[in-house]
C-alpha cells in the first residue's frame, strides 16, 4: 500500500529484530585463515597482507577501516597471524580481535612498514600476496625497503570472500528483510508534498527501530531524478502521477542489504508501465540464468537479451541498461564477482548478488528492481521477492 500512513505511526509499529542471526563463530574464522593459507600456497606466495577494512573484519572481527596509520594483518603458513597496529591502539585491538594473533605495534615516531620487514624477515617470507586495498604509498614502500617479491593478493581474499557460508547467507537474509520491511513502511507514509529528505530521514530511523546503526546509505528520488541511477542533487517534494526509487540498505554484523523498489505515486502513462514491466523481465531472466557453472558475464546477458528483444540497447546505449546486471555483496556493499561482460568468473554455491537491470529512459524516468540472491546447488534463490507490480514495492 501507498500512503495512508504517518511516520510515527510506522516507526511505533517496528520492533527490534525477534531472532537476530548469530554472529561469526572464532572455528569458522580459524577456517577462513586455513582457507587463505592454502590459496596463497596454491598461487606460490608464502603469505597473505590483509589490509585494514571489510577483509580483516572477515578474517579477523576487527572492524576497522582504513586510515593514514597502517593497521594490516599477516597471515603466515603456520602459527598465529601478526597484526601490525599502532602501539596506542592495543587495547582496543584486543577488545574486537576475534582470532589469536601475535602483535607487532609501532609508535607514532616510527615506521611501521619497517616493522612489517621485520615481521616477513622473521617469518621467511619470499613472496607476498598483498590485498589489492593496501594503499600505494604503502605498498610501494614495502617494495623499496623489504627482499620481499609482492603479488597480487586478490584471487586470495576474493577466494574466500565470494563465496558466503550458511552462517553469512544468514546474517545476509537478516539484513535484507529487515531493509524489505523499510521499504513497504516507507511507501506508507508518502503523501503530495513529502520531501525525499523526510522519506530518508524515516528509513534511517526505521532501520533504527528494527535494531540495525542506522541505514548505511539511502538514495530516494522522484519523478526526472529516477533516470539517473544515483539520482540528482536537491530535495524535491513528492508530486501525483510520479515515479519514486528508493534504494537502501543496512548492515548486520557487517553484512550488507541493499534492495531498490520503483513504483507510481497515482497514474503514470501506459509506457511507463511497459518498461516497468520490461525490467521485471530482465530482473526474472537473469535469476533464471544462474546455476553452478555459469559465468557472471552470462547472467549480465541473459538480462541484456530481454532488453534488445524489448527495443533497448543495445549494450549501455539508452533507453537501456546503463551498467551492470549486479554486484556481489557481503562485507562490502560491492564486491566480487560482477555479473558484467568481460567477467568470466564461474558461479559456485554461495555466492552472493545483486539482480538491479535498471532502464533509463533518458532525462524522463528510470525503473530500477534491485533484490539479492545467492547461488544454489541447482540454481538461484532470492533472498527477498522480487517486487510484483507498479503499484506498491510489495
Amino acid at each position: 500500500m501507498i500512503g495512508g500512513s504517518d511516520a510515527r505511526a510506522e516507526l511505533d509499529r517496528l520492533t527490534p529484530w525477534p531472532d537476530p542471526a548469530p554472529a561469526i563463530t572464532p572455528a569458522e574464522r580459524a577456517e577462513r585463515v586455513a582457507r587463505a593459507r592454502e590459496l596463497c600456497a596454491g598461487a606460490g606466495a608464502d603469505a597473505l597482507l590483509v589490509n585494514a577494512g571489510p577483509s580483516l573484519s572477515y578474517f579477523a572481527g576487527i572492524p576497522w577501516g582504513q586510515t593514514e596509520r597502517l593497521v594490516a594483518m599477516l597471515i603466515v603458513a603456520a602459527g598465529d597471524p601478526v597484526m601490525i597496529v599502532p602501539h596506542f591502539e592495543i587495547g582496543t585491538l584486543e577488545a574486537d580481535l576475534a582470532i589469536p594473533v601475535a602483535i607487532r605495534s609501532w609508535e607514532e615516531d616510527e615506521d611501521p612498514v619497517a616493522l612489517l620487514r621485520n615481521a616477513l624477515r622473521d617469518q621467511g617470507v619470499r613472496r607476498l600476496a598483498v590485498d589489492p586495498e593496501l594503499p600505494f604509498h604503502f605498498a610501494e614502500k614495502l617494495r623499496q625497503i623489504a627482499d620481499v617479491e609482492l603479488v597480487d593478493g586478490a584471487a586470495a581474499i576474493s577466494g574466500c570472500r565470494m563465496v558466503k557460508s550458511p552462517a553469512e547467507l544468514a546474517l545476509l537474509q537478516q539484513a535484507k528483510s529487515m531493509t524489505l520491511q523499510v521499504q513497504h513502511a516507507a511507501a506508507r507514509i508518502l503523501h503530495p508534498g513529502i520531501r525525499q529528505s523526510e522519506v530518508v530521514r524515516f528509513i534511517d530511523a526505521a532501520h533504527r527501530a528494527l535494531g540495525a546503526a542506522g541505514s548505511s546509505f539511502c538514495i530516494v528520488q522522484f519523478g526526472q531524478a529516477t533516470a539517473f541511477p544515483h539520482g540528482l542533487p536537491g530535495d524535491r517534494a513528492l508530486e501525483d502521477g510520479q515515479l519514486v526509487l528508493v534504494d537502501t540498505g543496512c548492515t548486520v554484523e557487517g553484512y550488507h542489504s541493499d534492495i531498490t523498489r520503483t513504483y507510481a505515486y497515482g497514474t503514470v502513462p501506459a509506457e511507463v508501465h511497459d518498461i516497468w514491466h520490461l525490467e521485471r523481465a530482465a530482473q526474472a531472466a537473469a535469476f533464471a540464468a544462474v546455476r553452478p557453472g555459469v559465468t557472471c558475464e552470462a547472467v549480465d546477458a541473459a538480462a541484456r537479451a530481454v532488453l534488445v528483444a524489448g527495443g533497448l540497447g543495445p549494450d549501455y546505449r539508452l533507453p537501456g541498461l546503463p551498467h551492470r546486471t549486479g554486484h556481489g555483496i557481503g562485507l562490502s556493499i560491492h564486491e566480487p564477482a560482477y555479473l558484467v561482460r568481460g567477467d568470466t568468473t564461474v558461479l559456485q554455491p554461495g555466492m552472493c548478488f545483486s539482480n538491479e537491470p535498471m532502464i533509463v529512459v533518458p532525462n524522463r524516468f528510470g525503473i530500477r528492481l534491485e533484490d539479492h540472491m545467492f547461488v544454489t546447488e541447482t540454481g538461484a534463490q532470492w533472498f527477498t521477492a522480487p517486487q510484483m507490480s507498479i503499484e506498491g514495492p510489495e
